[in-house]
């Protein structure tokens, strides 16, 4: 099997690592990094389960491979936490009771990060439309479209 040594800096903190070719990114976080956050879903980009932040970019961490991310910087969930990037909008969901199995929980507060720090309004519709790749099967959206949309309306009101 090839390798390749890899270094990337997640979370703020570099890791190297000799990895398969092939390792995709999620499984190199949850796997060299031991970041278990970001979790595996349908492996086809299609759940958001795996959403990540890389460079700045909110990516699908199944569809990238852990190759492609040498020399970048990867944000997970457990990054947003550390820094107090998601604290206001994990408040809201506890709050909203947003999150139930908290299996999609990373990936949909990765995602929702994404379209708040991107300067998303609060239309319900556009949230929607923004969170669509991630799925829930716990919750209706309902009560997470409201906390986005509580997030956004705390930090643009007077």
């Amino acid at each position: 099997m090839k390798t390749k040594d890899i270094s990337v800096i997640v979370n703020g903190e570099e890791v190297r690592a000799s990895v398969p070719v092939r390792r995709n990114l999620v499984d190199f976080l949850r796997t060299d990094a031991g970041l278990t956050g970001s979790h595996v879903g349908c492996e086809h980009g299609v759940c958001g389960a795996c959403t990540v932040e890389v460079n700045g970019a909110t990516v699908r961490g199944c569809l990238m491979l852990a190759v492609q991310a040498d020399g970048a910087t990867v944000t997970t969930v457990e990054g947003f936490a550390a820094s107090g990037r998601s604290a206001a909008l994990a408040a809201a969901f506890t709050r909203r009771n947003a999150l139930q199995c908290g299996f999609c929980t990373p990936g949909m507060l990765a995602s929702a990060l994404g379209y708040i720090d991107r300067g998303g309004t609060a239309d319900r519709a556009a949230i929607r439309e923004h969170i669509s790749g991630n799925y829930c099967r716990c919750t209706g959206y309902q009560s997470i479209v409201e906390a986005i949309c509580d997030v956004i309306e705390e930090r643009t009101a007077p």
